[in-house]
């Protein structure tokens, strides 16, 4: 079946990462899915949480936020509300968890790596893109405290990317935009690294219950689109020191 947008069900939508586009922060990249686009910066700094004290080890936490007319219409801002949603809570442990996946905390050393996703527009799998491009940013950060001879080993094991996968009108679908997500019958968010380990799978069924195999199917299906974002990760860092 042929979506709105063209692409058949198991084709990407055009994705596009740009490094380093944050003159101030250690990392950076603006990470363009389809219609989706997330700005997403890395911070070094010295403090670490209080438990990590003393252990010669670091930390990679993440928020994230959308930003008022990222949709298409106003989201107000958290900060107007003086508290953050569930929804964002939620998304950001996601982020911050699917990237310490892949870091050797003690290479870090005692410092912490904050990774902000920002989204600047909407159009369905939001939290996905901010995986794939907070890892851009992680590497661009990873690659500024090496340069420094601040960390005497690469940090990072493995890459990490994240896509959705759905079943829409009784078909699956790779890479979901906002009004395939709005209907889906089963909608699957899908982490995991270059080496096809998995980090994290979110499978829900919005209506009937689904099966064990179509998971399995849904999880291949997924695989094989992370197989062309990691190949797009790796373009993108292209010449970045190590």
């Amino acid at each position: 079946m042929l979506r709105k947008d063209g692409r058949g069900n198991e084709d990407l939508r055009d994705c596009k990462i740009t490094r380093g586009i944050n003159k101030y922060a250690e990392g950076s990249c603006l990470i363009e899915i389809g219609d989706t686009k997330v700005h997403c910066t890395a911070s070094v700094g010295d403090r670490v949480p209080r438990w990590l004290v003393n252990t010669e080890q670091g930390w990679v936490t993440a928020e994230y936020s959308l930003l008022p007319r990222s949709t298409d219409t106003r989201t107000e801002r958290e900060a107007t509300t003086g508290r953050q949603s569930g929804r964002t809570l939620e998304i950001q442990r996601l982020i911050g968890r699917s990237l310490r996946a892949v870091v050797d905390l003690r290479a870090l050393g005692q410092r912490m790596v904050q990774v902000d996703c920002d989204v600047l527009q909407a159009d369905g799998g939001t939290r996905t893109a901010a995986i794939t491009g907070g890892y851009i940013a992680l590497a661009e950060a990873c690659a500024h405290l090496k340069g420094k001879n601040l960390v005497k080993r690469w940090p990072l094991s493995d890459q990490v990317a994240a896509i959705s996968v759905g079943i829409v009108a009784g078909e699956q679908m790779l890479d979901l935009s906002y009004e395939e997500d709005s209907r889906a019958a089963v909608d699957l968010n899908l982490v995991m690294c270059t080496s096809g380990r998995l980090i994290e799978v979110q499978a829900t069924a919005e209506g009937a219950p689904f099966t064990v195999p179509q998971l399995g199917e849904l999880v291949n299906l997924g695989q094989r689109g992370l197989k062309q974002l990691f190949e797009i990760q790796k373009e993108a860092l292209a010449g970045l020191e190590k």
